[in-house]
């Protein structure tokens, strides 16, 4: 999205799109956060206590456990290692060359992608300190606290959700429709279950996306030296 076909970044479109992310984030705080959670959440719906009756209730919470961080970074991380030892296997256990090769392979990319999303969630959900909407007050903040009911901003599932998938619609061109629909789905399914505002969603999906797209450059830049 903020990346051109020779790898070099959009800077001015991703200031523009901060820019504009700011502005919603602030909209959702002040205003559409509650109105957006009222309209959406299904409060039988939650971890805790999930209305197993309701299909849709079911599919959210597949979906936030699918694709919660530690299964992307397990699942990929089992890959580049599986694709490393192949390789190295393959050509008389030369560990260079298959250094070289999975620095180029498609799970890779993936997985740094997602790794890059995990430490940036972290450190701005500390940061922030933005309560959960169990707490019903979108405009309580309690900055650098670590507790987990404070780390509301940024959806972490949105966060990382758009960082690996954005980057899998970047390597292969013909999913990115299926790709990005998936990325929506998943952080409307966090804000069905009631585990985060609107706003935390947007964020951490315009996050997601600018770590897939430097994510991507950085390696391209490396690997072509």
């Amino acid at each position: 999205m903020f990346i051109r076909k020779d790898n070099t970044l959009k800077w001015k479109w991703i200031l523009i799109g901060a820019l504009v992310t700011l502005a919603l984030v602030l909209c959702g705080v002040f205003w559409f956060d509650e109105l957006l959670f009222d309209l959406v959440n299904n409060p039988s719906c939650n971890v805790e206590m999930p209305d197993t009756s309701n299909n849709i209730c079911n599919a959210a919470l597949i979906l936030g456990t699918i694709f919660q961080w530690r299964v992307w970074l397990s699942v990929f991380a089992i890959a580049v290692a599986v694709f490393f030892l192949y390789k190295a296997i393959r050509n008389e256990y030369d560990f260079r060359f298959a250094f070289v090769k999975i620095k180029n392979s498609y799970v890779f990319y993936i997985f740094m992608s997602v790794l890059a999303a995990c430490f940036a969630t972290e450190f701005a959900k500390v940061l922030i300190g933005r309560a959960r909407p169990l707490f019903a007050d979108p405009l309580l903040f309690e900055p650098l606290n670590n507790a987990y009911v404070f780390h509301s901003m940024p959806s972490g599932h949105a966060t990382i959700g758009f960082a690996g998938l954005v980057m899998i619609g970047m390597l292969f061109p013909k999913m990115k429709w299926a790709t990005w629909t998936l990325a929506i789905l998943i952080g409307i399914s966090r804000l069905y279950i009631g585990a985060h505002w609107a706003s935390d969603i947007i964020f951490g999906a315009f996050i997601g996306m600018v770590i897939a797209d430097i994510t991507r450059a950085i390696i391209k830049k490396i690997n072509a030296r």
